[in-house]
């Protein structure tokens, strides 16, 4: 072993290199060596030129284990890390030349005994673990390739730097590749254009029969790749791309499919249906679902990216701070898909409920012979001035399950859905009041049946807890016209107040105001406000507002989408392959036309 003169309680200096544990053999033109030492538990080694404190207005010179001397070696050139247990992992630095077994190394690799490790023009050096006991492989991996490495590309079978393989064995190879239920689908950065468009065009044309989060696995495989396989500036560019892409798909859909159609003037606008409801709205759906899944997969990713550069010391690279802010645009553009696909879809919602929701306060359910249906009833067991209403909603849930709606949207759909629908029946009940007799206990009775039909059937469906919080102010309403009339006379102003606090000032006196008590009678003086609430109730308003709507939250926590072991779903499976023959169809026309081969066929077993 060489030990390297060192300075006074600092690192060898240039022109000797120090190691734990190795042999430096002398070439013409590069350095081989063959490294090895004994880790801690997830100890590091750092190669690189270092610096001098004042290369950055006296900032601290980069922590390097061995000095390597040469114009292309960077302050901190690459990382090898071990754990207790094999493999080493050996980590390029941004910008950092580096070659592993001969092929250029952009991301962190898996390192074994016998690798060939290039840093620079300069320097070559071999690894060998002495964990292992001085028990290497037969023959070194790079002669050739180890058997069931993972392939750089589909092209990788027929490739000069694989020669050591058989054409027939390269072919079987390839074959497993691109017919093989691994979830990895790789490319070169030339051909991400054409694979991220054709993704993307696919899932807009609904083409085939993928799963419904297929689209956002598929592309979250090219994002796997890229953050694996290819240089560390490549995946901002790829998440800007794969943005817009996803935005300009759902925009050129949505106003062919949720803008209001135009009827002629004086030709009242037929409601949608349930069924064509749901038609008009699973594109946009299923996009919701795609871009809120694929998005919760880019944040893991970029804060990988950010704990890599921690772990360096980069932190404040200003190259690393432009490819973060690339990041944070591409995240924000995948935020406003996902704002306009739920804005869109609770829009095309409310307005096809506003046509049916004023059934609640008109149909009577207490019809001749027929009994009311208990809770957990089917749809066509309701009333019949409830199902329109209730129709729209079991459509609505039917196409979040159908789309795999993230569950914290699903809630959020439906919270938007029943604020609305409490807002437009308690403006509407506050309009019936005025100027006709409305407000008497046998209509509250009716009204309030038919509400409590709905939050039982909302239970049944799973969405009672969440019905019966936005409805609450409708609830209370309704209960104050419901409580009979010798009891109502008996009630004071505070009381009232007391009893019923979501009530305004101003909507309490406007329901007790035309309360119906009989012919030629008015509001007993008890109900009248004290005069510390008589301003509130002349300046108050009766009517709900629409824009105090609950604001959209986006869900935290890890990705569903699943990329780890065989893809089990047959459509996924059938779309993978061709993505990757595509992909073969791409690389092989770059080729002269005597070099091309078609995409070879697997062996049956």
């Amino acid at each position: 072993m060489l030990s390297g003169e060192r300075k006074e309680g600092g690192s060898p200096r240039f022109g000797k290199l120090h190691l734990p544990v190795g042999l430096w053999i002398n070439s013409p033109r590069k350095q081989l060596a063959k490294l090895g030492r004994r880790w801690p538990s997830a100890a590091s080694h750092v190669f690189g030129r270092g610096g001098n404190s004042s290369a950055r207005g006296g900032s601290p010179a980069p922590y390097v284990d061995t000095f390597l001397n040469a114009p292309d070696i960077l302050p901190r050139h690459c990382t090898v890390r071990a754990g207790p247990e094999p493999p080493a992992m050996v980590r390029p630095s941004r910008g950092a030349p580096v070659t592993h077994n001969g092929c250029l190394l952009l991301r962190e690799a898996e390192l074994h005994p016998g690798d060939l490790l290039g840093l620079g023009e300069h320097f070559l050096f071999m690894y060998k673990d002495p964990r292992t006991g001085g028990s290497g492989p037969a023959r070194p991996p790079w002669l050739p390739a180890r058997p069931g490495a993972a392939p750089p590309g589909p092209g990788w079978a027929f490739s000069c730097r694989l020669c050591g393989r058989g054409l027939q064995e390269r072919g079987e190879a390839l074959a497993a590749y691109l017919d093989g239920r691994e979830p990895v689908l790789r490319f070169r950065p030339r051909e991400e254009e054409a694979l991220l468009g054709e993704i993307v065009r696919a899932a807009a044309a609904g083409a085939g029969d993928l799963p419904p989060l297929g689209p956002a696995t598929l592309l979250a495989l090219c994002v796997q790749h890229s953050a694996r396989e290819l240089e560390l500036g490549h995946l901002p560019r790829l998440l800007g791309r794969l943005a817009r892409l996803i935005k300009e798909a759902v925009w050129v859909s949505a106003p062919t499919t949720v803008q209001p159609r135009h009827h002629p003037e004086g030709v009242p606008e037929v409601p949608l249906t349930p069924e064509a409801v749901s038609v008009e709205l699973r594109p946009l759906m299923l996009w919701m679902a795609n871009t809120t899944e694929l998005l919760s997969f880019v944040q893991e990713k970029v804060l990988e990216m950010e704990k890599e550069a921690d772990q360096e010391g980069l932190s404040s690279d200003p190259q690393l701070c432009n490819d973060l802010e690339l990041c944070d645009e591409a995240m924000a553009l995948l935020d406003e898909v996902i704002m306009c696909t739920f804005q869109q879809s609770v829009y095309y919602l409310t307005k096809t409920l506003y046509s049916t929701l004023p059934a609640l306060l008109d149909s009577n359910p207490f019809t001749a012979g027929a009994e009311l249906p208990g809770p957990g009833a089917e749809l066509g067991a309701m009333p019949p001035g409830l199902r329109p209403t209730l129709g729209v909603f079991q459509a609505a849930l039917e196409l979040t399950s159908q789309c795999e709606l993230h569950p914290d949207l699903v809630s959020q759909t439906f919270g938007y859905l029943f604020f609305f629908s409490n807002a437009s029946l308690l403006n509407s009940l506050m309009e019936r009041g005025q100027g006709r007799p409305f407000y008497q206990w046998s209509r509250a009775v009716q009204i309030r049946t038919n509400l409590d039909l709905v939050l039982d059937w909302l239970q049944g469906a799973g969405l009672g807890d969440i019905a019966t919080e936005f409805f609450r102010k409708l609830s209370i309403a309704v209960n104050l016209l419901c409580v009979p009339r010798t009891s109502l006379l008996k009630a004071s102003w505070s009381s009232l107040r007391t009893d019923h606090p979501t009530l305004t000032p101003a909507q309490l006196h406007h329901l007790l105001s035309h309360y119906q008590l009989g012919p030629g009678r008015g509001p007993p003086p008890a109900w009248d406000p004290p005069p510390a609430e008589r301003d509130a109730v002349d300046t108050g308003d009766i009517f709900e507002s629409f824009s105090s709507h609950p604001p959209l939250i986006l869900p935290l926590g890890s990705s569903r989408l699943r990329l780890t072991g065989p893809v089990t779903d047959d459509a996924l499976h059938r779309e993978l392959r061709r993505l990757r023959r595509l992909l073969w169809d791409l690389e092989q026309q770059e080729l002269p036309a005597n070099h091309r081969h078609g995409p070879p066929v697997a062996t049956p077993p």
